[in-house]
């Protein structure tokens, strides 16, 4: 048995996960050669052992220096001190992130949209709006804010494992021009210096280190808006706009928070993530030894009974829905977390103040084939 496969193969795992967390919450995929784990205690075992690293991705020497440089400095890719430097410098760099009207943006948006009442929710918002409000966020002028914004779709496949040639070939071209945008519009910002000096005082490392440090995990952040972002608000648009819910009559943000919190256990953007044991690591009868990768099956810990009671059941208020584990737990906590979660409630709020009456119009719902994330091709709504 696989526990790897394309969530586009698959109509529900979640029966699998759960079925899994009651068989073989630990699974050895002979396979694969992987641990996968599902349950919920192991899953945050594996997340907060220090000897559970990020695996590296496969070393490509034909990359250039731009495209190395994203790659080494990103947080969610660092382990050790490299982590603990790479992580304070993306803390201090989101803390500047000034707030904007993402209504704003998001009527733009739709306005752009030949038929009006007609709309391909994830091509003409999902994979958009996240983007656009970090780099307004971080004041990117219009021209390069447009740019960014119609190659990121692209530029992601710098985060693959396996790069054709073709692909590597893009990524440099695209590499080059983020970086130099990314680091030109840094220098300029009010709190550069400051941004400049945390990190360097900190850890004694030079100017040079730190900005690429910030270069890089501001272009993080713009790949996990992409990815992550679009499938939170795709998934929660899928949920709040369902036959059950929509009837609901509180739709204030509190109401629709809390069914993002809750899409973020029930059918979360983000399935699995990995790790490599770089010493032994024992869970109970199980022992993972040096070496071995590791499938941390975050969506199957989201349905474990012992964790969430009647974890089939989209339950608003479960009154720890917030514990759910798609944004990781301890040191790779995604750092974009309340970000995100605003960033669909207010999206979702807008709709629901503006338009009268939203309905999706499609039955099935066919996903991307991804290992890791379950992320809708498309879903068409109504909105009159």
């Amino acid at each position: 048995m696989s526990c790897l496969f394309l969530q586009s193969e698959i109509e529900n795992p979640y029966s699998f996960y759960q079925k899994m967390i009651e068989e073989n919450p630990v699974y050895w995929d002979e396979a694969n050669q992987i641990w996968a784990v599902y349950s919920y205690e192991y899953c945050t075992a594996i997340l907060k052992n220090e000897n559970a690293h990020i695996p590296s991705l496969p070393q490509d020497d034909n990359l250039n220096r731009y495209g190395l440089a994203i790659i080494s400095n990103l947080v969610r890719l660092s382990n050790g001190v490299e982590h603990e430097i790479a992580r304070e410098t993306a803390v201090v760099l989101f803390s500047f992130m000034k707030t904007v009207g993402i209504d704003l943006i998001l009527k733009e948006l739709l306005q752009k949209e030949s038929t009006k009442n007609q709309v391909n929710w994830v091509d003409a918002v999902c994979k958009k709006l996240p983007v656009l409000v970090v780099l307004k966020s971080f004041d990117f002028n219009s021209e390069d804010s447009q740019f960014i914004s119609e190659k990121i779709a692209l530029f992601v496949k710098i985060m693959q494992p396996n790069k054709t040639a073709e692909d590597v070939e893009l990524i440099n071209i695209l590499s080059e021009a983020f970086y130099l945008i990314v680091a030109k519009h840094i220098t300029s910002l009010p709190f550069y210096e400051t941004l400049i000096g945390k990190t360097s005082s900190s850890y004694s490392i030079s100017s040079e280190e730190t900005i690429s440090l910030c270069v890089s995990n501001l272009i993080g952040l713009l790949i996990q808006s992409y990815d992550a972002g679009r499938g939170i608000l795709s998934n929660a648009t899928l949920q709040i706009f369902s036959k059950e819910n929509i009837s609901n009559n509180k739709m204030d943000k509190i109401w629709i928070q809390k069914m993002v919190v809750e899409t973020l256990r029930f059918d979360p953007p983000i399935h699995n993530t990995r790790r490599i044991a770089v010493e032994d690591i024992q869970l109970n009868e199980f022992t993972i030894k040096k070496n071995d990768l590791i499938l941390v099956v975050l969506a199957g810990a989201n349905y474990d009974s012992k964790q969430f009671k009647n974890p089939m059941v989209f339950d608003i208020e479960r009154n720890n829905n917030h514990e759910h584990l798609t944004f990781g737990i301890g040191g790779h906590m995604c750092l974009a977390k309340h970000f995100s979660v605003s960033l669909a409630t207010e999206a979702l709020f807008y709709l629901l103040t503006n338009f009268k009456n939203i309905s999706i119009l499609e039955n099935e719902i066919e996903y991307e084939p991804l290992i890791n994330a379950r992320l809708p091709k498309a879903i068409w709504i109504s909105l009159l």
